[in-house]
């Protein structure tokens, strides 16, 4: 078989999206991810991302440059300057997510008793990355699941007087301690507890557990009631879809829809991913 014949793009047609829980996680095959998507195709990909906020491949075996190349249709790419996501061989927009020591001991260092791990990436910018797409390299034997959280759900489910209580809010991220690890500076900045997701409209419930939050104007014992109520709705399964590695794996989530949380439940393995960011907009992007 020839190259040109082996990475033929299937008719956009045969594209199968099989929902893994109601309202988020999606598998979709009938695609190859390793050559360029047609516009039919990548605009189906975009709709079935925005209506189930992270989407997954299976047996999609991409090297960097097509996993880059994959992502970019979808906007320019963006590599932050921390120490954990190192450029992979100096390709611009890739980098390692690596159960590394160092990683290991500041998160063990930073838990709090409602840290519980659910977080979105970049949010420690004014404008986060949107999107990001993640592939399997190095996989331990079992274990190192990682979960998203439709953080839609999990706000359309609260009470009405919760709602009420966290209308206005925001919370702070504090990221300056990774950050300065590889020298550089960003302040502290803070988000909207309750969001607009920009293109779907839906209402988001958007707290990062991982990044020393805190509630703008609360006192303390009010802030770890509300807290305490984020971390609990992250942590129910229904609003949560569970993904288990394999070789050749892909997700591509939706970072301002869901939230997320590597599973560490493996040991010493030094279990390996290498994820492309996507960028916002370019009105906002840079800030």
């Amino acid at each position: 078989m020839s190259a040109a014949a082996q990475f033929e793009q299937p008719r956009h047609d045969s594209l199968s999206i099989q929902p893994l829980q109601p309202t988020i996680g999606a598998e979709i095959s009938g695609v190859d991810l390793r050559s360029p998507l047609s516009p039919e195709l990548r605009d189906r990909i975009k709709a079935a991302l925005l209506n189930y906020k992270v989407v997954f491949f299976r047996d999609q075996h991409l090297n960097r440059d097509q996993q880059i190349a994959f992502a970019q249709q979808f906007g320019p790419t963006y590599t932050p300057p921390y120490a954990a996501a190192k450029p992979v061989n100096g390709a611009p927009g890739l980098h390692l997510i690596a159960a590394t020591k160092e990683l290991n001991e500041r998160l063990a260092a930073q838990k709090s008793e409602f840290w519980r791990g659910f977080h979105s990436d970049t949010n420690w910018r004014l404008v986060p990355s949107w999107g990001a797409v993640l592939r399997a390299v190095d996989l331990p034997p079992v274990g190192g699941d990682t979960i998203w959280v439709d953080a839609g759900l999990a706000y359309s489910e609260l009470p009405d007087n919760v709602k009420a209580r966290l209308e206005g809010l925001h919370a702070t991220v504090d990221f300056r301690d990774a950050l300065r690890e590889t020298g550089n500076e960003y302040p502290i900045v803070a988000h909207p507890v309750v969001r607009t997701h920009r293109e779907t409209g839906q209402k988001i419930l958007w707290v990062d557990l991982g990044k020393k939050p805190h509630l703008i104007g609360l006192d303390l014992a009010e802030e770890k009631e509300l807290l305490k109520l984020v971390a609990d709705q992250y942590a129910r399964p229904e609003y949560q879809v569970r993904f288990s590695w394999r070789p050749g794996s892909v997700a591509f989530w939706d970072n301002r829809a869901a939230v997320h949380y590597a599973v560490r439940n493996y040991g010493d393995y030094p279990r390996v991913l290498e994820r492309v960011l996507i960028a916002d907009e370019p009105l906002w992007r840079d800030l």
